[in-house]
């Protein structure tokens, strides 16, 4: 079935409804959960090296933190967990390690919005969902009233 699920992962209750959903396969299939947070560096591309630098670690140590408790969280139920922090465009580094043969399943949340606002927006779950070749499970959260 599969044996390592990737779960991008941001603290956001769209990446925590995907965190459910990944341990809970993994734990019917006996896989391991890759908990994966990306320092976006194309919303950063224009500050001067120096404030890149320090908002760089700041973001590290929040990505930490993120995939920490992934795997304080598959401890809990008894998954194996790897976590990876990784610089990058969010949609190509999750593609990347889709495509590189060491995940088999990539499970990610979305807020399922449409229309405008998802064009604006743009979607990294849209994204990786049309150019991954591992099945995408993908866990919505139902918009606030």
């Amino acid at each position: 079935m599969y044996e390592r699920i990737l779960v991008p992962t941001d603290g956001s209750p769209e990446s925590e409804r995907a965190v459910e959903e990944a341990l809970d396969l993994a734990a019917l299939a006996d896989a391991t959960v890759v908990a994966l947070y990306v320092v976006d560096t194309s919303d950063y591309e224009s500050l001067p090296e120096a404030k890149w630098a320090a908002l760089r670690s700041e973001l590290e140590s929040e990505g930490e933190r993120a995939v920490e408790a992934v795997a304080e969280r598959a401890n809990e139920a008894g998954v194996d967990a790897e976590t990876v922090v990784a610089d990058g465009t969010p949609h190509e580094v999750i593609l990347e390690r889709a495509k590189s043969g060491d995940v088999d399943a990539v499970a990610m949340g979305t807020h399922g919005r449409s229309g405008v606002e998802r064009f604006l927006l743009g979607s990294v779950t849209e994204r990786v969902v049309r150019e991954s070749p591992v099945p995408v499970l993908v866990a919505r959260v139902a918009e606030s009233a």
